[in-house]
């Protein structure tokens, strides 16, 4: 690191010291609020840290306090799941549908586009209003959960027209040669092949919904999800067990991020030892067979 500072030019020590600073900004709060979770009873929301201890873990896992942050934890936690689940789910049909093409196509894609670009607050009110004048109730798991798939479905979307934009059509056409059938074809042809792309925008549509504030703050109801409770505890009584849920969800997120890859990994490795080590023995075995025969 230092012969390569010692050995590029002027410009090139100016890009790496704003890349520095970058990171700096993007990770420097996060690992001050990582330590500053770690204090005593007595500590503050600042430096200097006053003793080092578990307490504020110990009271966001068993609070004493007018703050409980384990039932909106698991409602964000589910909302994403079911956020997730849907966004897969409806981002592969369209991609389906925009493969074949239809009728109108042009105007649902800038549709879906313009979700991107509305501001959070505005399509959280709306759906707000929508669900009172129609003299509903919204709450997390219904106008919050359409709020957060306004946020979801557009980056699901555009992956997965990314993903069969490369689909080769002809390894569809040798299975179709092969005798397969439109359910084979879509089974043992298509699905494998879009699965890391699937993976994807399920891991794009948890992590939207988990810490969303915007879409969710006018819809949610009186069951906050934890973004919205987080918020309002800053406002009311801020105390450094907020430091502690943030060290913890991030500990939590990253754990999520870390098993899509592994399950990458896996499907990845799997692909490249089946040739050889299953169907190639299969097909191997069943022509020995049939020559003794």
């Amino acid at each position: 690191m230092i012969s390569f500072w010692n050995n590029s030019s002027t410009a090139m020590k100016l890009r790496g010291l704003v890349f520095i600073l970058f990171i700096i900004f993007l990770y420097g709060p996060l690992i001050a609020i990582g330590f500053l979770s770690f204090q005593g009873p007595e500590g503050g929301l600042t430096f200097p840290m006053k003793g080092f201890s578990l307490y504020w873990f110990q009271q966001v896992l068993f609070p004493d306090y007018l703050f409980d942050f384990r039932m909106p934890w698991f409602r964000s936690f589910l909302l994403a799941i079911i956020v997730m689940i849907v966004s897969i789910f409806v981002s592969f049909l369209a991609g389906l549908a925009y493969r074949r093409g239809f009728k109108g196509s042009n105007i649902l894609f800038y549709g879906v586009i313009c979700s991107l670009i509305a501001p959070p607050f505005l399509i959280s009110l709306g759906i707000g209003l929508g669900f009172s004048n129609l003299s509903l109730l919204s709450s997390w798991y219904s106008g919050g959960l359409g709020a957060h798939l306004t946020w979801s479905l557009p980056f699901g979307v555009l992956i997965m027209l990314a993903i069969f934009a490369r689909f080769d059509p002809s390894i569809e056409e040798a299975a179709t040669d092969l005798g397969a059938t439109s359910y084979q074809r879509l089974r043992f042809v298509i699905i494998p092949i879009v699965t890391p792309g699937l993976i994807a925008i399920g891991l794009f549509g948890f992590t939207l919904s988990y810490d969303e504030f915007a879409r969710t703050s006018l819809v949610a109801g009186d069951a906050n999800t934890l973004p919205v409770d987080m918020v309002s505890a800053t406002a009311n009584a801020a105390r450094p067990d907020l430091y502690a849920v943030g060290t913890l969800t991030t500990l939590f997120s990253l754990f999520v991020i870390a098993l899509v890859f592994g399950i990458l990994y896996i499907i990845e490795k799997r692909r490249g030892l089946l040739p050889l080590g299953g169907h190639t023995q299969i097909e191997e075995d069943d022509y020995t067979s049939s020559m003794k025969s």
